[in-house]
């Protein structure tokens, strides 16, 4: 409260001198009487900023205090020059008030300095500030010395004269002291602008700072009008050296009555407005100058063209750093924001950015959206480590992103959890999921150890509860959905329906349909093609099942349940049956491609299982193809072999299902005497020079071996075209049709690829 009263005390003070200044300088009474006013009141002056010098230091720390202590000290030189020229005459007054001056002036410059290194310790903020020193902040300090430098010149620098500081009437001296000021306008400008705003003493030192550059310029223009004969102007000019000392008075207080805050707001002007402020001042002279009739000296134009190029100087730097500014926050700008949107880890998207693409894929309607578990993921940081976890979730990562297409997403959600947005409805949700599940076959290589990785699985559907929806909606049904699928076992793939909470067990559903269809059970086909022309020469029963819940079961995770519970033959026997069934009443005279699993061979049941569905539905023998899948290995090879031969022998041809992935290796291709070898789509790549290398080799290995090879996962019109360069014959994908019901099979050629 102490320091908020001195403080209005010294406004007021303030305040009213300056009044009286102003009206001093209309010299109602008298020229005469109107310099001795002036006289009084920059004594005035003067003695207030001496005594709120000494006043405020005595209650300060030494830092603190030193520099009010010998800035007190510059003031009292100051006042005794005034002494000494008002008092004296002859060569005593020019001696001592050249020494009062000269020495106020070091003084003040001390004081300067002492301020700058006091009021922050100059510890790492000071001394980063003179290191971030640029060329714009020195072009500032120049145009500040060579306007000041032109003012004293248009004066003639008033050499043997006592118009002006420090009145010793002998050129060298006066020469001297105006370079010296020059020098010191210039620091204390170059000061004011690297002196960071967010410094509590910045506006101390723009008040200490704007005193002394007051009073200098000040005392210059005094001497300027001596020079032109304008005596009334030289009263007006002395306000400055009224002004000066009561801002180096504020200067002096240790808190403000208006919040050092708002001091600090309005100090960041000073950077703006004083680059400018000698250039227009010069500007605003040089016109008064010229309109009163005076002619510029050859110097001063000479200095002021200099002038004009270094503010031009000075702005094409300033912009330059601007810009460079500019492109640097806009830089870090944007990676603030990738890396609020993407994973640390794997670099793909987070939730938050997956989630923004997921609301606008909902207003278009048309997407698919898939949620990827990691199964048993924490063992692998058992194991080997979390950073070698971490590896391999980037691995995981870059290998599902190079299945998705483009315009499609694939986020990381949050630790072992990835999630794939995909765009439109050109595929079904199904295939969608195999493909990532192909992706994952192939084993991770860790830490010199080959790491199998399987995932759990939801799938969603666009308006699945027939209500409106949130992106978090569809992420918790997805949620849902993929752990209905870790209930049943794991490695699954789950299509969300409002019951997904529902126990589901497709065993029991095949053991209670005592030999028929379980509730939902069916069969799709999807069709094999002849290259170049895409004409169907024979369609692949494939089985689906939608439980009583409403939830689509994939493949995979219905058939692992039945083949661990001892029904893999009763479900290989039922898919047979009702293949046959299907073709017949369809009247499709094509062959039919039907899965069995390998553990199937060797027995002699399975044999006899084929031979009576031939036979009950009258089904030509040659237009049977048994494709055998990987589920398991081939236990004995000699039995298997005999077994195909006997098929053989009553026209079933055999194939190899998902040939170059899993358990059907070269040595089924030499031990077994198939006719078909169906190359998995796993074999391609993102290198179609590398693609075209591999199926060029392998077709021709196989058409050697005498075997017919098709090749699967044929999805664009490049892939078939290289297939086909590569001596391809037949292919199968979704570039010529998906597994659909056998009623909505399209037996016209969707595509025809022309051999390049």
């Amino acid at each position: 409260m102490a320091t908020d009263a001195r403080g209005a005390r010294l406004i007021l003070i303030a305040a009213t001198v300056t009044a009286l200044a102003v009206v001093n300088a209309m010299a109602p009474w008298g020229q005469a009487a109107a310099h001795r006013g002036e006289v009084i009141l920059q004594l005035t002056a003067g003695l207030c900023a001496t005594a709120w010098a000494i006043t405020t230091a005595w209650r300060l720390s030494a830092r603190a205090r030193w520099w009010r202590l010998i800035f007190a000290g510059a003031a009292v030189c100051w006042l005794l020059g005034h002494v000494f020229r008002w008092t004296t005459t002859g060569g005593v007054a020019k001696v001592g008030a050249s020494a009062a001056y000269l020495t106020a002036t070091a003084l003040a410059a001390v004081a300067v300095i002492l301020l700058v290194n006091a009021s922050d310790s100059m510890s790492g903020t000071a001394r980063s500030q003179w290191r971030a020193l640029s060329v714009a902040n020195v072009l500032d300090g120049v145009v500040a010395g060579i306007a000041f430098l032109i003012l004293a010149a248009m004066s003639g620098f008033r050499t043997g004269a006592i118009a002006a500081v420090p009145r010793s009437g002998v050129a060298a001296v006066e020469i001297v002291y105006v370079l010296l000021e020059v020098f010191i306008v210039a620091v204390v400008v170059l000061i004011a602008m690297i002196y960071d705003p967010g410094r509590p003493s910045r506006a101390t030192y723009l008040l200490m700072a704007g005193g002394l550059v007051t009073m200098a310029a000040a005392d210059r223009m005094v001497a300027y009008f001596r020079s032109v004969g304008m005596e009334s102007g030289e009263l007006w000019a002395g306000i400055g050296l009224i002004v000066g000392p009561l801002l180096i008075a504020f200067a002096m207080l240790d808190s403000w009555p208006w919040g050092k805050d708002r001091a600090n707001r309005g100090s960041d002007w000073a950077q703006l407005i004083l680059p400018y402020c000698g250039f227009i001042g010069l500007a605003l002279l040089f016109a008064f100058h010229v309109i009163n009739g005076h002619t510029l000296s050859p110097l001063a134009v000479i200095a002021a063209v200099a002038m004009v190029i270094l503010v031009t100087a000075r702005q094409v730097v300033a912009m330059r750093a601007q810009n460079l500014l500019t492109q640097r926050l806009y830089r870090a700008q944007k990676r603030l924001a990738y890396q609020l949107h993407h994973d640390a880890l794997t670099g793909l998207p987070n939730r938050i950015l997956f989630a923004q693409r997921l609301d606008e894929a909902m207003r278009d309607g048309k997407f698919m959206l898939i949620f990827v578990d990691l199964d048993d993921f924490k063992e692998v940081n058992d194991r080997f480590g979390h950073a070698a976890g971490d590896e391999l979730l980037c691995a995981i990562g870059g290998r599902l992103k190079r299945c998705v297409r483009d315009t499609d997403t694939l986020a990381r959600i949050g630790g072992d959890e990835f999630a794939v947005l995909i765009d439109g409805e050109s595929e079904q949700l199904e295939d969608a999921a195999e493909r990532l599940r192909v992706a994952l076959r192939d084993p991770f290589a860790l830490q010199g150890s080959a790491v199998r990785v399987k995932a759990s699985m939801g799938l969603v559907r666009p308006g699945a509860d027939g209500v409106a929806q949130t992106s978090d909606d569809l992420l918790r049904q997805a949620d849902i959905s993929m752990y209905a699928g870790k209930r049943l076992g794991k490695d699954t793939a789950v299509v969300y329906q409002p019951s997904s909470g529902a126990t589901i067990d497709f065993p029991t559903a095949l053991r209670d349909a005592d030999g028929g269809a379980p509730p939902g059970f069916r069969l799709v086909y999807q069709v094999v093609v002849r290259l170049p022309d895409g004409i169907p020469v024979a369609v692949e029963a494939l089985a689906r099942w939608t439980t009583p819940t409403g939830i689509e079961m994939s493949p995979e995770t219905f058939v692992a349940a039945a083949e661990a519970a001892g029904l893999g033959a009763d479900l290989d026997a039922l898919v047979l049956d009702l293949a046959f069934r299907d073709v017949r009443e369809a009247g499709l005279d094509l062959d039919v491609h039907v899965n069995f699993g390998a553990g199937r061979l060797g027995n002699p049941a399975f044999e006899q299982q084929v031979r009576r569905a031939l036979v009950r539905h009258h089904f030509p023998p040659s237009r049977l193809v048994v494709e055998i899948t990987e589920t398991l290995p081939i236990v004995d090879l000699g039995h298997a072999a005999t077994q195909i031969k006997r098929m053989n022998e009553f026209g079933v041809k055999v194939a190899l299902d998902d040939f170059g992935a899993g358990f059907n290796s070269l040595m089924y291709l030499h031990a077994l005497p198939v006719q078909i070898v169906k190359l998995d789509r796993g074999l391609a790549s993102a290198d179609p020079a590398r693609d075209l290398t591999l199926y060029r080799s392998v077709i021709r290995l196989c058409h050697e071996q005498g075997l017919d090879v098709i090749v699967e996962g044929i999805e664009s019109v490049a892939q078939s075209e290289m297939v086909h360069r590569a001596g391809g014959r037949l292919a199968q994908g979704h570039l010529f049709g998906y597994p659909v019901p056998i009623a909505e099979l399209t037996l016209t050629p969707p595509v025809r690829v022309e051999r390049v």
